[in-house]
């Protein structure tokens, strides 16, 4: 389990590392906030994608196999940045790294929890979260400090990220096989019960809001704290990113006590509360705001994203609970990009500030709207306690991933 644990944490790792970086290609390549945020969003091409045609190849040919082939893609996404000169390969790079996320996440949670003897499977699904959000925030950390202060900005953390990761392929070829390989080679279907459909559209709503914060910390972070604060420190933009993402594991972790639906509305009211604090925090400059309203909003973020999907999860019969899944999963992803790609064209328009609390303001009137309808929507009858339980447990492995199980 460590072995894999290692693995699923520098893979991830990678799709965050170039975040402190795009103020600097913006200045060697001369482009605006608005191409940093489409640069960004050509991530989520590749994540669903994967996620579509990839999903449930693990099942039918084993968890390995599918490993190796996203420690592969990573390492041509590091391979790619490192010799980019131009705005057509950073998008390259940027597919290729949603490519080894959406194909390893999933797989790698699942042989996470295999991999773990009997009575810990609860601590294994802790260990993928903490490997998988643990890495995402490790990325702009360990980027912004290279690029900081250690030489060739551009190019050192990319040459680490291979090295780890061919030793994260390594590690991958010494474990043993966890899948009993009883799938299919298929296209992941997407689709919603009947019963599960209100439940569906409230989570995912949470969900999009929750993860277009996400996406505009990770691509505009760096811009909010050079543009508006006037902090150039590329160390510290990356820490202010790797907070969001350690508030939303942490968060993740606790919420698993909280029935889904409750959870599903205080997150929505603490990624409010979040979004007040970054429009104030723009209004005002405030590099202390801006550290605030990422680790409220990364709480926020977490218990909407985990308990909304526990919630669709436990109404959901079990022989459709991968497509409810995806489907949740690729509302989610779409949040990663069209709303960056919105908030640059905004700032295009209006300047970075502007467009920073303008998305805040909307982001905020999402969360409420939410807030309400789940307040207001008159509660379904609860299912069987096994059911319940199942649910839960399920929900619980999926939305530590970003990518459904099977």
């Amino acid at each position: 389990m460590p072995l894999l644990a290692y693995a699923f944490a520098v893979v991830m790792l990678g799709t965050t590392a170039p975040t402190p970086m795009y103020g600097l290609y913006a200045s060697r390549m001369g482009f605006s906030v608005l191409t940093t945020t489409v640069i960004y969003a050509a991530y989520t091409s590749g994540v669903v994608a994967a996620l579509l045609v990839f999903g449930r190849w693990s099942d039918a040919i084993g968890r390995r196999p599918v490993l190796i082939a996203g420690t592969v893609f990573a390492i041509a996404s590091a391979a790619v940045f490192l010799s980019a000169e131009s705005v057509p390969a950073l998008l390259v790079g940027r597919i290729l790294s949603g490519l080894s996320a959406g194909v390893f996440t999933g797989t790698a949670t699942a042989a996470v929890i295999e991999a773990a003897p009997p009575r810990w499977r609860a601590e294994g699904a802790a260990v993928a979260t903490v490997a998988n959000i643990g890495g995402l925030g490790a990325g702009p950390l360990l980027a912004g400090l290279l690029v900081q202060y250690a030489p060739q900005p551009v190019h050192l953390t990319f040459v680490v990220h291979i090295v780890l990761t061919s030793i994260a392929a390594v590690a991958v070829l010494l474990v043993p096989e966890t899948s009993p390989r009883t799938g299919t080679l298929a296209v992941q279907r997407l689709s919603i019960p009947s019963e599960a459909r209100s439940v569906f559209v409230l989570a995912s709503i949470a969900a999009f809001a929750g993860f277009a914060v996400t996406g505009v910390f990770t691509a505009v972070a760096p811009s909010f704290l050079s543009g508006v604060v006037g902090i150039d420190n590329h160390a510290i933009a990356g820490a202010m990113v790797c907070s969001i993402f350690t508030a939303s594991a942490l968060a993740q972790l606790v919420a698993t006590r909280i029935p889904p639906r409750r959870a599903m509305a205080l997150g929505c009211a603490i990624l409010a509360v979040g979004m007040a604090i970054l429009a104030i925090a723009l209004h005002f400059s405030s590099l202390i705001g801006l550290v605030a309203a990422a680790v409220v909003a990364g709480v926020g973020q977490g218990v909407s994203f985990s308990r909304g999907l526990a919630a669709v999860v436990e109404l959901t019969p079990s022989e459709h609970r991968a497509e409810v899944s995806s489907a949740y999963f690729v509302v989610a992803y779409f949040a990663l990009s069209v709303p960056v790609v919105g908030e640059g064209l905004a700032a295009q328009a209006w300047g970075l500030r502007t467009a920073g609390v303008g998305f805040a303001v909307g982001v905020s009137v999402l969360a409420i709207v939410c807030l309400a309808a789940i307040i207001v929507q008159e509660p379904r009858q609860e299912p069987p306690l096994n059911t319940a339980k199942e649910g839960g447990r399920m929900g619980h492995i999926v939305a530590t991933t970003g990518c459904p199980r099977s």
